[in-house]
């Protein structure tokens, strides 16, 4: 998201440009795949401006999150994460998320493959999807080899 837009939608809520909201949203879209917390974000931001207070980060990301800039999304581990939008690339849809049940690795993916159950939805009850968001929950190649060695080593 370039600066002018983000200008633009601070100054319609009445709200201006500060340099703390411009580092958070900086920081989080140069960590592109992450999901960091405000916590994380506090350590990466504190490093640039020694003065930033982790309550002000707190509120910058809400605004960001309030203005769809950047998503709060939950893994059930409970953290609150943040990621950039993909509505402030101009994307419709957030992307999704497949997480490790044994070591907690999430991979993001960008397929959305629920369109053809959008229109479905939409034909059957009128009902207009504008947004989704997937979870996926198992394990990733890593651990299922280990538990596929793990399980050959208790038969022999």
């Amino acid at each position: 998201m370039d600066k002018e837009r983000l200008k633009e939608l601070l100054r319609n809520r009445g709200l201006k440009m500060t340099a703390q909201r411009r580092l958070v949203l900086e920081t989080v879209a140069s960590h592109p795949g992450e999901h960091l917390t405000a916590e994380e974000i506090y350590g990466l931001v504190k490093n640039q401006y020694p003065d930033i207070g982790l309550a002000t980060v707190y509120r910058a990301v809400q605004v960001l999150v309030d203005l769809q800039v950047i998503d709060k999304v939950s893994f059930d581990d409970g953290l609150a994460r943040y990621e950039l939008s993909c509505q402030a690339d101009g994307g419709r849809h957030h992307h999704h998320h497949a997480i490790c049940q044994n070591c907690g690795r999430v991979f993001s993916f960008e397929e959305d493959l629920l369109e053809a159950l959008e229109q479905a939805v939409f034909a059957a009850t009128g009902f207009r999807v504008t947004d989704h968001e997937v979870k996926l929950y198992g394990y990733c190649k890593t651990c299922s080899n280990q538990t596929k060695k793990s399980e050959t080593e208790e038969i022999n």
